[in-house]
Order: structure tokens, then sequence, then C-alpha cells
């Protein structure tokens, strides 16, 4: 039997929801509950660590406070580094961090943001030339325009 990663794993727990005749459209909670009610998933220790570890995150991603200028700034950033030949994400709070941790945190999430606009340009491209044969949707990846005027509508607001 070939080895399949998690995510394939997962994967197929959902082509399995669909094939037993769960509602489609779902929710990731539906497929959840059907799974765990039929026993197919059953939490292991690594998955209960890892399930915690990503409910962490997540609310790391999304603690803020507001700075001296009165900005709405998060608060913790992760930064994927390499520690004792051991490949790990540290998170540290921007008030605290040092300059380094910071410098790597920020560029890894810049990477992301241009990983995000890579796959959406494939997305509405294989749209485009697959399943619209009207106009085609136009996307512009220049944000100047958009921070400018989002930064004047925090400038209106304070």
């Amino acid at each position: 039997m070939a080895f399949r990663s998690q995510g394939e794993q997962l994967l197929s727990l959902v082509d399995e929801y669909r094939a037993g005749g769960g509602r489609w459209p779902a929710t990731v909670k539906e497929m959840a509950s059907w799974a765990i009610s039929s026993d197919r998933w059953k939490p292991q220790r690594d998955s209960l660590v890892g399930q915690l570890a990503e409910q962490l995150s997540r609310a790391m991603r999304e603690e803020y406070f507001v700075d001296e200028q009165g900005r709405t700034v998060r608060t913790k950033h992760a930064a994927r580094v390499m520690l004792h030949g051991e490949q790990m994400v540290l998170w540290a709070d921007v008030r605290s961090a040092d300059r380094g941790h910071m410098e790597i945190a920020f560029q890894q999430r810049r990477q992301q943001i241009v990983g995000d606009c890579r796959q959406l340009k494939r997305d509405v491209d294989s749209y485009n030339d697959n399943a619209n044969p009207g106009k085609p949707i136009q996307t512009v990846f220049n944000f100047t325009e958009d921070l400018a005027e989002l930064e004047a509508m925090d400038a209106a607001a304070a």
C-alpha cells in the first residue's frame, strides 16, 4: 500500500463524504462531523497537538493593538527559521522582537502575498480560458492605489 500524505488522506475523506451522499456544497464542519460520527477519523495525540497549534497560530495572527500613532497593528509575527539543524516557526511580539526576527517575518509574509497573487492569477486565467466564454475577468496586481485609498480612509476616520 502506497504512503498517502495527511492532505491526501483528508481529501479522501471529502471524496467519501461526497460519495456517501453528503450535502454538497458543504461546510468543513459538516464534513468533519460526518467523518467523526462515521468513525472515519479519530483524533491521535499528534492530531490534537496539531489542532491546538493551529488554533494558537490563528489566535496570534488575529491579535492587534493600536500603536502610538493610532494604527491598528498585528501583535504577533511568525518567522520560519533553521535552529539547531531543524526548521521551525518562531513567534514574537512586534513590540519586543529583535530586528532580525521582524525582517524575516515581514519578508516571509510578503512572499506569502506574492504566492497568493500568483495563484489568483492562475485561477483567473484558467477560468477565463476554460469556463468564461464572455468578457475576460481582469485582475490588477498593483496595490499602490488601494493602499493609498485605505490609508486616506484611516486618516479621515482618525
